[in-house]
């Protein structure tokens, strides 16, 4: 089974609750992933992982009113998160998505599975080697390259960013990447801050047709480059957060870093 996690928690520090927060005046940040994910011709079945915390019963909630399942894990430890929820849906190949990419576009989804399906790889993405724009990552990888990074992930950054550990070459999966004919990885539209839930919005308000794709969104940009000033201040740290965790875990294990 071809089955898309959605990643979802509404316990951001840098934008609290940024999953449920509205768009428009009728859908949240995770509707429209769900909308578009749903326009996806390859999936066989969606699922939002969230955590067990009480705080996020607010996303059963949402995605009750969406008719699609969810699953409830760990907040802290994702990589178990994902690894649980997929080995109870019986998913052969994984498509993750993170809940803070509302525009997530389907056709890069399918083009990343078909891919996947022909290169016979563990895992591939289109951020290996970025040319498509924050807000458009898809990775795409086997429950058996799933499995063997949950019994052998240690780091902190492995366990919270579900992927590290088979992505580092040194593990020895076999990876793949697709990139966009052009860089366009200066554009950003993820959210991760105010100011990008602000240029969501226009973004939406400009683009009428459903779903979104990131023609559209280049067409946008091409026309109207002032919309996307709005956040261009912004860093993508999340990531680098969770390695000076790595850190800490290697000094209280008395490791050096490798």
């Amino acid at each position: 089974m071809i089955c898309c996690i959605i990643q979802a928690r509404t316990g951001s520090t840098r934008l609290p609750k940024k999953v449920i927060q509205k768009i428009d005046n009728n859908l949240t940040v995770l509707d429209y992933v769900i909308n578009q994910v749903k326009c996806s011709k390859k999936i066989e079945k969606n699922v939002v992982a969230t955590t067990d915390l009480i705080e996020d019963n607010s996303i059963c909630k949402y995605v009750n009113l969406q008719k699609i399942e969810y699953f409830r894990g760990s907040s802290e430890d994702v990589l178990d998160r994902f690894y649980q929820c997929a080995k109870k849906k019986s998913a052969k190949t994984i498509i993750r998505i993170t809940a803070d990419n509302p525009l997530i576009d389907p056709n890069i989804i399918d083009k990343i599975i078909d891919e996947y399906k022909n290169k016979k790889c563990d895992f591939i993405t289109n951020t290996l080697h970025r040319t498509f724009p924050y807000g458009t990552e898809v990775e795409v990888f086997s429950f058996e390259s799933l499995e063997k990074a949950w019994k052998n992930a240690k780091k902190p950054s492995e366990r919270e960013h579900v992927t590290p550990f088979i992505r580092n070459p040194e593990n020895k999966f076999i990876l793949s990447n697709i990139e966009h004919q052009e860089d366009i990885s200066h554009l950003r539209y993820t959210i991760d801050r105010m100011d990008d839930l602000k240029l969501v919005k226009e973004i939406v308000k400009n683009i009428l047709t459903r779903p979104i794709l990131l023609q559209d969104v280049i067409k946008l940009h091409k026309n109207k480059p002032e919309i996307f000033e709005i956040n261009k201040n912004i860093k993508h740290d999340g990531y680098f957060l969770s390695l000076k965790k790595d850190k800490k875990y290697f000094k209280s294990n008395n490791n050096e870093s490798p």
